[in-house]
């Protein structure tokens, strides 16, 4: 038999690596680029310290903060409360300038396929305000808390897989890894989104629930949702751990697997901060740790997943396919 994990490997299309230090894009863009995933990831933290701190009807109406005034009264009854809810909208206006910031610099590339991922950022914080709205007007109900969260994963992630696209060439998408690996990577993708999700439903089942004197609540059992979240990181951590495998036996591009260690990395940190959070009984400062963890996790999955195709510069692809050709005898 004698059969070797080298003999596994394969050459993929997506193995063209382009000149060293060749980028398509300045390193303006990609600044501009590296702040909206910062952003995104900034604004979902601070927002959960609004929750944490009982903040969620620090202004008690939108789009003004009280009735009659866009901003916190000195009368108003919410305290220092109004302020901080005050401040997390104000840096709504910040992420939505980076994003708008966002959309120039992909315009400006000229590279058209990417407009309409350059202006989803932008999209994404018209929708994020008129959803933190209605949160505000359905006085905090844990199902738009979870969608307003929600919803920032997914900008999350598209932020992160623009970031990669402007990094990349022009050229038509190739594997980077044989078909199975690229749908156990999908997979993983998949069973992250479930996490998140339970996530929620936990925090819509747990103590902080954004308003100290009006909590809104799920009504299960808080337990009960912990342990479901628990057992499917659990499930996440043992496709990963196969994931990786997949990738050294299979010799994906050194990128890849790099990508996939700093995933394991988070997972764990993230994992390690969850169990301690809930034998702590929730300390505050500790969820918002683990609130950042998740933007985190969503920022590497979406890189290893972005990471399973490669798209070379098109000068680079034709050398490498003329090379190629001019290999074959005849």
């Amino acid at each position: 038999m004698g059969l070797t994990i080298p003999a596994l490997r394969q050459t993929y299309p997506g193995a063209v690596s382009s000149p060293a230090g060749r980028t398509t894009a300045g390193r303006t863009t990609q600044a501009v680029l590296v702040t909206n995933v910062a952003v995104q990831v900034a604004i979902v933290v601070t927002g959960g310290l609004v929750r944490l701190t009982g903040s969620g009807l620090g202004c008690p109406t939108w789009p003004e903060c009280v009735p009659g005034s866009y901003t916190p009264v000195v009368e108003q009854e919410e305290g220092f409360h109004s302020l901080i809810e005050f401040g997390n909208r104000l840096l709504t206006f910040l992420v939505g300038i980076v994003a708008l910031a966002t959309l120039v610099a992909v315009w400006r590339l000229g590279r058209r396929h990417l407009r309409v991922l350059g202006a989803a950022p932008l999209v994404g914080v018209v929708l994020q305000a008129g959803l933190g709205g209605v949160t505000v007007l359905t006085a905090l109900h844990p199902a738009t808390v979870a969608a307003h969260f929600l919803l920032s994963m997914v900008l999350v992630a598209v932020s992160t897989v623009l970031l990669l696209r402007v990094r990349d060439g022009d050229g038509p998408a190739r594997p980077a890894v044989p078909a199975p690996v690229r749908t156990l990577s999908l997979l993983l993708a998949l069973v992250a989104a479930v996490v998140l999700t339970v996530g929620t439903v936990v925090t819509g089942s747990g103590p902080h629930s954004g308003d100290a004197e009006e909590p809104a609540r799920f009504g299960l059992d808080p337990r009960t949702v912990s342990w479901l979240h628990a057992d499917l990181v659990l499930l996440f951590v043992g496709l990963l751990v196969g994931l990786l495998v997949a990738f050294a036996v299979t010799g994906a591009p050194a990128v890849l697997r790099r990508r996939g260690w700093w995933l394991l990395g988070v997972t764990l940190t993230q994992g390690a901060v969850g169990y301690v959070q809930y034998a702590t009984d929730l300390p505050e400062a500790l969820v918002a740790v683990h609130m950042l963890g998740a933007g985190l996790l969503v920022v590497a999955v979406t890189a290893v997943i972005c990471g399973t195709r490669t798209r070379p510069p098109v000068d680079v692809l034709n050398t490498h396919d003329a090379q190629a050709r001019s290999a074959v005898p005849g």
